[in-house]
């Protein structure tokens, strides 16, 4: 499949994600808000406090026209201006409050909601990796949650006050006016029926424009790793076509969005602006004819605008609120995603150092992406205590499975491995792992400094140990020689180190960690001569006194095994030692000439397995 067809799979598994359609998904960001009652305690009475305010101001007004202007009293007129600005002085700390208070739940929220996903997803096992997108859930990570925080820290507190400012205007409009108050009941049905319908549209929209934005995330973040890639193969132009597609998808996306929720917006204020424009006709007709007082008029009027500004804004919230309800389905539908692979209820503990021997039984592995493709068949091995053992085979016969496996990164589906004579399903995989030390053919080098890429062996090791891990690695003198020394930063994926300095740097934090298991996937084949010459000696000693399981590319690597197994089509098809492998003439024998035909000589002698000396020697 091409690079562009994938990406447009990609984006249809994205379109087939469920989507939020109640508000009452945001319910479910109660379990977060919870821990915070005490502040939500105190925006609510700012909240009561500040609406009650500007449903005073309406009474103040009243009071205001008819008892300063009307009765022509100055005494009652500055009365009435004092109380009027009293009140101004309460609403104005009671919104500070309330403002403060929302915006820092929302922040505290949102942080502890990104905490808890990020958490929750370093823990799924690779197989949830296979089917979902790194960028989606970047994507979830970064969009989502902003999308909550709006909502928490400012658009719920406004649906809130509107809410209480809607019912208790109209509680002083029936007071005030009965007649008037009809009028304004009649109307309303006009206003909420548009809101409703656009509302709808709106909400369909916003989930299809997030996801339009989720496509851009994950387009850009799969092109900027694999920059160099991109650039050797002249592929600028063509990817910057591509994420410019993508980039006005989103954008067409969101332009029909803007132009419905705009449109609500038109529709809204017409409605509820007319609405005023006909209360004063009447009222003002009542007033000529002394059905009521010209403050009372002032009041509806005042109390009129104030209904119809809470339902105008309640119209620009509910985007928001019916956007985050989207966003909160999708971040809580990751929490709420079971792992694969997890510690049972009562693990078996093993002790501080194990003996690190492991065991293959029968076993039959389907990874979870290629359910109808056998990668392990009927698998069965046993590695002593401290033996040595390389892993042949052709490209796709299943070496790297077997480190997957060792990992416990996935779950076996027939047979039992086990270390130490335990199962791995019996114990705890973050505890197991504690005891096994890997070398990959491509390091990941973390975006930090060197001293941290190292201590990331063993978090909390001195700066005595790194050191002395990087010396036994070859990597002290090159890492001395960076600006910073030890505290220079690498760059993203290591990129200011050459690829036989990456390879050093892991072999140091696989040093540093001090396994008794170690897996090594042809942890020199990016050395130059020299380095590997050093590195090898530092592997003898690492090597020393633990298991080891190699890949194996090269010649040297495999003369270093006490026992080789030949791995094809996930099935062990030979084992013994170079020398006997080689004299069966088999498949070991045509990946020999194949695999190591620079480094195979005709006299090059297989180690003497009976003295434990693993020597060759290349006649002059």
């Amino acid at each position: 499949m091409s690079r562009t067809g994938a990406r447009k799979k990609s984006k249809t598994q994205s379109e087939d994600r469920p989507s939020s359609k109640e508000l009452k998904h945001l319910l479910l960001l109660w379990q977060f808000v919870r821990p915070y009652k005490l502040q939500i305690v105190g925006a609510m009475i700012a909240l009561i406090v500040a609406a009650g305010t500007v449903l005073g101001l309406g009474r103040g007004l009243k009071a205001l026209i008819d008892q300063g202007f009307s009765s022509g009293d100055s005494a009652l007129l500055d009365q009435a201006v004092f109380v009027l600005f009293g009140v101004t002085v309460l609403l104005a700390l009671a919104s500070y409050s309330r403002y403060y208070l929302v915006s820092w739940i929302g922040e505290r929220v949102v942080a502890d909601i990104r905490t808890a996903v990020f958490g929750h997803i370093i823990k799924m096992s690779p197989a949830f990796f296979e089917v979902t997108r790194s960028g989606e859930i970047l994507s979830r990570l970064t969009t989502d949650t902003t999308l909550l925080q709006v909502v928490v820290g400012s658009s719920f507190s406004i649906a809130l006050r509107n809410i209480l400012m809607f019912f208790g205007g109209l509680a002083f409009l029936v007071i005030t006016s009965p007649k008037l108050t009809g009028f304004v009941v009649l109307v309303i049905p006009f206003v909420l029926i548009p809101i409703l319908f656009f509302g709808r549209k709106v909400r369909r929209l916003s989930k299809d424009s997030q996801d339009r934005i989720a496509d851009v995330g994950v387009f850009a973040d799969e092109t900027i790793g694999a920059i160099r890639t991109v650039q050797a193969f002249s592929h600028e132009d063509l990817d910057r076509g591509f994420f410019s597609s993508r980039v006005e998808d989103a954008f067409g996306t969101a332009a029909v969005r803007i132009r419905f929720r705009a449109l609500l917006t038109a529709v809204v204020i017409v409605l509820v602006f007319g609405s005023i424009s006909a209360i004063l006709w009447i009222g003002g007709r009542d007033v000529l004819e002394g059905r009521i007082s010209a403050g009372e008029l002032s009041s509806f009027v005042f109390y009129a605008i104030v209904v119809a500004g809470s339902l105008g804004a309640f119209s620009e919230v509910i985007g928001d609120l019916q956007r985050a309800a989207g966003a909160t389905e999708r971040l809580l539908d990751l929490l709420a995603m079971k792992t694969d692979i997890a510690a049972p209820e009562k693990p078996v503990s093993l002790p501080k150092k194990i003996t690190g021997a492991i065991s293959f039984n029968g076993v039959g592995f389907n990874y979870p992406s290629r359910p109808t493709q056998s990668a392990m068949v009927d698998f069965s091995a046993d590695i002593k205590a401290g033996e040595k053992v390389a892993i042949v085979g052709p490209s796709g016969a299943g070496k790297t499975t077997v480190f997957q496996l060792l990992l416990r990164f996935y779950d076996v589906q027939k047979g039992i491995i086990s270390i130490d004579g335990i199962p791995l399903r019996e114990l705890d995989p973050v505890e197991m792992r504690t005891h096994i030390g890997m070398v990959s053919q491509e390091p990941t080098i973390f975006s930090t400094t060197a001293l941290e890429n190292i201590r990331y062996g063993r978090p909390g090791a001195s700066e005595e140990d790194i050191y002395a891990a990087a010396k036994a690695a070859s990597a002290h003198e090159f890492l001395n020689d960076l600006p910073e020394g030890y505290n220079t930063f690498l760059g993203e994926k290591g990129v200011r180190l050459s690829g036989g300095q990456r390879q050093r740097l892991a072999i140091a934090r696989a040093i540093l960690r001090d396994p008794e298991i170690l897996l090594l996937d042809e942890a020199t084949s990016a050395l130059d001569s020299q380095s590997e010459m050093a590195v090898q000696n530092a592997l003898d000693n690492l090597l020393e006194g633990r298991t080891t399981l190699m890949i194996a590319h090269r010649l040297a690597t495999v003369l270093k095994a006490d026992r080789i197994l030949v791995v094809d089509d996930g099935k062990i098809v030979a084992s013994g030692t170079h020398r006997e492998l080689i004299k069966q003439d088999g498949l070991y024998a045509d990946l020999a000439e194949l695999q190591f035909g620079a480094e195979m000589n005709p006299s090059v002698q297989a180690p003497d397995q009976s003295s434990g000396t693993h020597q060759s020697q290349v006649a002059s």
